[in-house]
């Protein structure tokens, strides 16, 4: 599985000890994470919780990664904007408990975590046991158990409205704000991880125009 980190500006600072702490689960399983940053709060290149959104949704539909890790603050904004955009599932994850409900009944792809509510003492050990809740069972099993049936069909029910609700993620980009996306996405360490991953010729092809 690849895994996709993505800070917004407000929570910058705190990149190193969220990556540490998602780095050391997913090496264990075997995972790959790719650290798109924002890196510290002196990053030229600024990303608000709106392109985390819009990152999010690049990636995962053009299969550069598999799943995404972000936030905000409180989580709630970056939440918001990962779910504006199709086959993005994002939860509000706060904790251990969260996480694994979330990956269990949900099936999602993305989580959005408050890095600055509820981040005090031994906030590290909170991100490392969330990530390992997560990751700790294959996604969709269900919980209870004996639930797992109707919560598998209640996702493929939201994956086909999502269908109905959004709009193919290559006419999203060619339809919005040209210079709110490449104000998003230009930067090297964006350029060098996606389109060494990306499997999408498509958004990958229309993504290098608008980066010229």
């Amino acid at each position: 599985m690849k895994i996709a980190l993505i800070n917004e500006n407000s929570q910058a600072a705190k990149n190193s000890i969220v990556y540490n702490e998602l780095n050391a689960v997913a090496s264990k399983l075997n995972y790959t994470v790719h650290n798109y940053g924002m890196y510290s709060a002196e990053d030229t290149h600024q990303l608000t919780y709106v392109k985390n959104g819009l990152l999010a949704a690049i990636l995962l539909n053009a299969k550069a990664v598999d799943f995404v890790v972000t936030g905000c603050g409180t989580g709630q904004g970056a939440m918001l904007a990962c779910n504006s955009f199709p086959n993005v599932l994002c939860g509000h994850i706060v904790d251990s408990l969260d996480a694994y409900l979330f990956g269990q009944v949900n099936d999602g792809n993305c989580i959005a975590m408050p890095f600055a509510q509820g981040f005090g003492w031994g906030g590290e050990l909170n991100l490392r046991y969330t990530f390992e809740k997560l990751f700790s069972e294959p996604f969709g099993g269900g919980y209870p158990k004996e639930r797992v049936i109707p919560e598998q069909a209640n996702k493929k029910i939201l994956d086909q409205v999502k269908l109905v609700t959004h709009q193919p993620m290559i006419k999203i980009l060619k339809e919005m704000d040209q210079q709110f996306l490449k104000d998003t996405i230009d930067y090297p360490e964006f350029k060098d991880l996606f389109f060494n991953n990306c499997q999408d010729e498509e958004i990958a092809t229309y993504l290098k125009e608008v980066l010229k």
